[in-house]
């Protein structure tokens, strides 16, 4: 943690507990006129504070954190970009609202999410895309994956509590197993032992059909049988075994995060459970401490972690991206999953990288090169227009199921990092860490990016216009291909 001037924040909190300034300096053992620097920023909130403020009244560090400010401010490039009318927010403006005001960026955050799906949803009308009268007519909302992937991102405690939950019990099905053994065999065989004799459940496996669209997994309820596909590794039947043992032991949690009052639609909400069960079970076979132990000693070599633990390198890739790290201790990733077409199909951040979700993503991060490199790992390290820098890994994964003729399901997946753990990932090995122009520069997306040099840049960001000349390499979508 950086010297950060975080006064409001720390006032608010002491408000919303009802605590005067003596009562609040008491407990930190600082006199009130320190705590009155601190609240109007003359002084900075120190480490020691803060460790004695989260001692005292049970705060959660994350609310102070540089990343987690970063990661606001990222996501509030969008809101500050300005309209057709009006000039974005500067920078300076606009890391006050991320560091000092978070509960103003989230209202504005979701004012922008509102607007966006309105002006969206005009669209599609306009266009002649959507005739329904009374559809028409209602409140414009989210996409339910897009609304179940915005409840995951700003609910990350919840998550935090199926991991510890994950782990006790993955502890007390293989208590005595070595820390660097191979256990998703031994693990998938413990679980179906454990549906059998706690929830009645018989577990079959099926043969592979000759289409790819066959489920992994089946539950029939009235004949308590769970049919697994047969041609799954064992680290993919232990994630489904975690699965559906997630759903009959931690149902009850799960339906406590997604009440019907947190989402707009039935079908949100269900995913979203899903979401959770998939959690909690990749939380089961890649347990916390074990995984976080493991990927310390390998040095987040995923290809290593896969064998130990046996699962893909999208499975490592995702589980790096989620898992809940106690305050001071692992790496906080970012994972992406694109198809040819550029659609992004997965995207998960404990950390700050923000992910556009307008105008695409940006053609000069290499997660797009690795299509023209399948199966190896590519390095690179990039810098986001607002100066931060990050350590990119992208591969090429496939997933193929089924008989002769059918098609294979490529995709490019990428795990980044901030730039200041490189030194602990095999993956720095010959990157230049120390040069500043070493890094490519990328951006979030053309329509919120600002970098009007860029020779990639397919359409000027929004609500600005760029400068039009002969010279232009840039933005020029009349010029024939030279």
């Amino acid at each position: 943690m950086t010297k950060a001037y975080m006064g409001v924040r720390l006032k608010t909190l002491r408000e919303q507990q009802g605590l005067t300034q003596a009562a609040l300096a008491a407990s930190l053992q600082i006199s009130p006129s320190y705590l009155n620097q601190i609240e109007n920023d003359q002084r900075p909130l120190t480490v020691p504070v803060l460790l004695r403020l989260q001692a005292s009244h049970g705060i959660d560090l994350q609310l102070f954190s540089d990343d987690e400010n970063a990661r606001r401010l990222s996501a509030l490039q969008p809101v500050f970009s300005g309209g057709p009318q009006a000039d974005g927010v500067p920078l300076a403006e606009a890391k006050v609202v991320a560091n000092q005001l978070p509960s103003v960026a989230r209202l504005l955050l979701d004012l922008h999410k509102r607007s966006r799906a309105a002006e969206e949803r005009l669209a599609s009308i306009v266009e002649g895309a959507d005739t329904d009268r009374e559809d028409a007519g209602r409140t414009a909302r989210l996409q339910p994956q897009e609304e179940v992937r915005e409840f995951f991102y700003a609910r990350h405690h919840h998550l935090a509590v199926l991991d510890g939950l994950a782990e006790e019990l993955h502890a007390e099905l293989l208590p005595d197993l070595p820390a660097d053994a191979p256990h998703a065999a031994v693990l998938a065989q413990q679980l179906q032992a454990r549906l059998e004799a706690r929830h009645g459940i018989h577990v079959r496996t099926h043969a592979a059909g000759r289409t790819a669209d066959a489920a992994l997994r089946n539950y029939d309820a009235g004949s308590r049988t769970l049919l697994l596909a047969a041609d799954m590794a064992p680290g993919q039947q232990a994630f489904q075994l975690g699965v559906q043992l997630a759903f009959l032991e931690m149902g009850d949690r799960i339906d406590a995060f997604t009440t019907a009052e947190s989402f707009a639609t039935t079908q949100a909400r269900s995913l979203a459970r899903l979401g959770f069960a998939n959690h909690f079970a990749g939380a089961l076979v890649l347990p916390n401490r074990r995984f976080q132990e493991s990927a310390e000693a390998l040095r987040y070599d995923i290809e290593l972690l896969s064998d130990r633990f046996g699962v893909g390198f999208e499975t490592i890739g995702h589980r790096l991206s989620t898992m809940h790290h106690a305050p001071g201790r692992g790496i906080l990733f970012f994972f992406v999953r694109v198809d040819r077409a550029g659609n992004i199909s997965k995207r998960q951040s404990t950390a700050d990288f923000h992910f556009s979700r307008h105008g695409g993503s940006c053609p000069l991060w290499n997660v797009y090169e690795a299509f023209s490199r399948p199966g190896a790992i590519l390095t690179q390290l990039s810098r986001m227009p607002d100066g931060r820098t990050y350590l990119w890994i992208a591969r090429t994964v496939e997933h193929r199921r089924g008989g002769y003729g059918t098609p294979k399901r490529m995709f490019a997946v990428a795990l980044g990092c901030d730039a200041r753990y490189a030194d602990r990932l095999v993956y720095a090995k010959g990157v230049n860490l120390i040069d500043p122009d070493a890094a490519t520069r990328i951006g979030a997306g053309c329509k919120v990016c600002d970098r009007a040099d860029c020779a990639q840049r397919a359409f000027p960001p929004m609500g600005r216009t760029l400068q039009i000349d002969e010279n232009l390499r840039g933005f020029a979508p009349y010029a024939p291909g030279m």
